[in-house]
C-alpha cells in the first residue's frame, strides 16, 4: 500500500493532475497484474469474443450444417456464460459426435449451469467414461461445485477426485478448501489451503505464473 501511495504521489507531481495520476497508476497496476499475477480479467476479451461470435453466426447462416462452426460458437457462448444459447449448438453437434468426450463435457456443463443437475451429471460422467482425463479432470470440479448445496457428500467426493487428477494443482486444493469451508468443515478447509500453498512453493518457476492466482487466494483464507 505504501508503495502505491508513493507511486501515486510521484505521478501526481510529474503530471500535475491527481486524476491523470490515478488513471496512469491504475493502468500500470492492471498491466503488472495481467503480466505477473492474473487476478484481474482481460478487459478486451469480451469485445474479441463478441466479434468472433458475429463472424461465426454469419458462417452458420451460409452453411447451417457446419458442425465445427457450431462447436466453436458454442464454446464462445460458454465463455460468455450464455449457456442457454450454447446448449442447442452442442446438442446438434452431439448427434454427429456421439463419441466426443469434449462435447459430452460441454453439454454437461451447460446443463449444470442451467440447473438441470441430473442431466448435467449424466453427461459429465459419460465424458469421463469416454476419456478419464477429459478437460484435465474438470468434470469432477464442475460436479463438485454444482452439487455442493444439494448433495454435499457427493460434491466432496467429486472434488477429491479432481484433486487426485491434479495432485500438483494449486487450484484443485484451493477449490477443495472452498467446498470444505462451505460445508462447515473448517479444519479440512484450512488444511487444503495450506496444501495449496505448499504445492505452489514446490512448483518450478515456469509453472508458477498460471498457478499464482490460486496461491494468492489461498493465502488470504
Amino acid at each position: 500500500m505504501l508503495t502505491k501511495l508513493l507511486a501515486f504521489g510521484l505521478l501526481w507531481r510529474l503530471t500535475g493532475n491527481p486524476f491523470i495520476a490515478l488513471i496512469i497508476l491504475i493502468v500500470i497496476l492492471y498491466v503488472l497484474d495481467r503480466r505477473f499475477v492474473g487476478l484481474t480479467p482481460n478487459i478486451f476479451r469480451p469485445f474479441q469474443l463478441s466479434r468472433k461470435a458475429s463472424r461465426l453466426r454469419q458462417d452458420l447462416y451460409a452453411n447451417p450444417h457446419n458442425t465445427s462452426v457450431k462447436l466453436e460458437l458454442a464454446r464462445i457462448l460458454i465463455e460468455r456464460k450464455r449457456y442457454s444459447e450454447a446448449l442447442p449448438y452442442l446438442e446438434q453437434s452431439h448427434s454427429v459426435m456421439l463419441d466426443s468426450a469434449d462435447v459430452h463435457y460441454e453439454i454437461g456443463l451447460c446443463c449444470l449451469k442451467l440447473g438441470d443437475l441430473s442431466r448435467g451429471e449424466s453427461f459429465m460422467l459419460k465424458a469421463i467414461e469416454l476419456n478419464p482425463r477429459v478437460k484435465y479432470g474438470n468434470p469432477y470440479l464442475r460436479l463438485g461445485e454444482a452439487l455442493a448445496s444439494v448433495a454435499p457428500e457427493r460434491a466432496v467426493a467429486y472434488m477429491e477426485q479432481f484433486r487426485d487428477v491434479h495432485s500438483s494443482s494449486v487450484e484443485a486444493y484451493y477449490r477443495l478448501g472452498q467446498l470444505y469451508q462451505k460445508l462447515g468443515r473448517t479444519d479440512e478447509a484450512k488444511r487444503a489451503y495450506r496444501e495449496a500453498l505448499d504445492i505452489y512453493r514446490g512448483l518450478p518457476r515456469y509453472s508458477r505464473r498460471q498457478q499464482r492466482r490460486w496461491a494468492l487466494l489461498a493465502r488470504f483464507k
